[in-house]
């Protein structure tokens, strides 16, 4: 059901990733604020990175939800792992490299889970992406890492650069390898009750 513009909910987005804005943009959605959470992104013992993914996702948004509670609130989490190996973001260009090395020629998951909150309701997706890189040159390894695309981003690359280069295939949703899948994330506002505010 439509709100009227003047009690439409505020969306809160629980991140400050330039990624997660401007996929939110593609589809029209625009956060009327952007409130970060930081929360320890620690794994627990033998936690499966659907699990993770979730958890971290879900953790983000409870806490600016407490801020925000009157507010809608959008927060996501994504998770790179070969097997059950996590690939977190790297700690520094030899962690890299080695995620890298290790991403060469195989297929793996990217897992993003996305939770909104709203009046206190909260509401879990959780979107698997397989992905296949093709193999790395040394060179490919060396470029890339000089970059500095890697920093910050799980798994040590972003589709959204250079790395795009390396991807043969991706069975699953493109924006969520991005950081925030869109069907998932429209489906879960518009289930919460939010709507776009109209000019």
């Amino acid at each position: 059901m439509s709100r009227p513009d003047l009690s439409a909910p505020r969306l809160v987005l629980a991140s400050s990733s330039p990624r997660r804005i401007e996929l939110l943009a593609q589809i029209g959605v625009v956060p009327d604020h952007v409130d970060p959470a930081d929360i320890d992104e620690t794994p627990l013992k033998g936690e499966a990175p659907a699990r993770l993914a979730e958890r971290l996702a879900r953790g983000k948004a409870e806490v600016v939800a407490a801020r925000s509670p009157d507010a809608v609130v959008l927060a996501a989490d994504t998770v790179v792992a070969v097997g059950r190996r996590l690939l977190e973001k790297p700690a520094d260009e030899a962690e890299a490299r080695r995620f890298l090395e290790l991403l060469s020629g195989r297929n793996h998951r990217v897992y993003t889970g996305v939770v909104v909150i709203a009046n206190g309701a909260v509401s879990a997706r959780v979107v698997e992406t397989r992905v296949s890189f093709k193999t790395l040159s040394p060179e490919d390894v060396a470029a890339y890492v000089a970059s500095g695309e890697w920093r910050g981003k799980a798994g040590g690359y972003g589709i959204q650069g250079r790395a795009a280069a390396f991807v043969r295939r991706i069975v699953g949703s493109h924006p969520a390898v991005m950081g925030l899948p869109l069907y998932e994330a429209a489906n879960l506002l518009y289930g919460a009750g939010w709507r776009p505010k109209v000019a």
